[in-house]
């Protein structure tokens, strides 16, 4: 697939959460020049969908959700968020870090209502709906207790319950099980997908994790080795819904998606591997 085409397309005669047209990503060095992080590329997220996105360490996945979420703005090309050009921060998009982004010296219960409360809404209220996402996350016994009286999967939680009290119309989520083990993740995984199910946001999903990828996503777009990377693959994940984050990769089915897949992505890693060791 080219890149400075027409962007991967969302499934048919669906419209369009996330669209970047020829977006560039470049960054300035301290020593003078730039760094091309990013060449030209296209990509289109359909509301209702989850994409995911994969490719080399250091290849500009998050990158580009940092463009989406508009913390950063392309040198070139186009962002448009719901239909509307993005311009400064995406209030429609909600944010799930690698790294917790808890406050240490609040409860769960008030680590959860704090974007609530910030927003204006009152105390009471806040702290209620709060208790309703912490019970949806399965942390109703834990509401009083503080981030290190947490595991990393319950803190996860918390995140995620920080993240959806605010409703918002897509998720941006970068490598957010990554620093869990596996078992965690599956079950983070599991949990992700039964609370998109109940509304279906538009997700883009960065991860290391090819697997995970697949489990999860509709689709999974492939990014090549940077600099200058781009978005080179774009493959449709087939397989039926509802899906179990462990039981799918029994799937045949599954296993043909990942030949094919890593097929493409083997040759980007390598590249990163053999700049690594030059």
């Amino acid at each position: 697939m080219d890149s400075l085409g027409a962007p991967p397309a969302p499934r048919d005669g669906a419209t369009s959460a996330i669209r970047l047209d020829a977006v560039r990503i470049a960054f300035r060095l301290e020593g003078g020049g730039t760094y091309d992080a990013v060449a030209e590329t296209s990509l289109e997220v359909a509301e209702n969908e989850f994409v995911a996105i994969v490719g080399p360490t250091g290849c500009g996945k998050s990158t580009l959700l940092n463009a989406v979420a508009g913390l950063l703005k392309p040198v070139a090309g186009n962002v448009t968020v719901l239909g509307r050009p993005l311009a400064g921060l995406s209030r429609e998009a909600g944010y799930l870090f690698q790294q917790d982004a808890v406050m240490p010296w609040k409860t769960a219960l008030d680590n959860v209502a704090l974007g609530l409360e910030v927003a204006g809404r009152p105390r009471a209220e806040a702290l209620d709906a709060a208790r309703g996402w912490l019970g949806k996350v399965g942390l109703a016994r834990f509401t009083d207790r503080y981030p290190h009286q947490l595991s990393g999967g319950q803190r996860k939680r918390v995140g995620l319950a920080q993240v959806l009290i605010r409703h918002p119309k897509i998720l941006l989520m970068d490598e957010p099980f990554g620093p869990l083990d596996a078992q965690t993740r599956q079950i983070m995984g599991n949990l992700l997908l039964d609370l998109w199910a109940a509304d279906r946001k538009a997700v883009l999903f960065v991860t290391h994790d090819l697997e995970e990828a697949i489990a999860l996503s509709d689709r999974v777009l492939i990014m090549s080795a940077g600099p200058n990377a781009r978005i080179i693959g774009d493959h449709r994940i087939d397989l039926a819904r509802p899906r179990d984050a462990a039981d799918i990769r029994l799937d045949p089915r599954f296993h043909e998606l990942h030949r094919a897949i890593w097929g493409q992505l083997k040759a980007e890693v390598i590249k990163t591997y053999g700049e690594a060791d030059a």
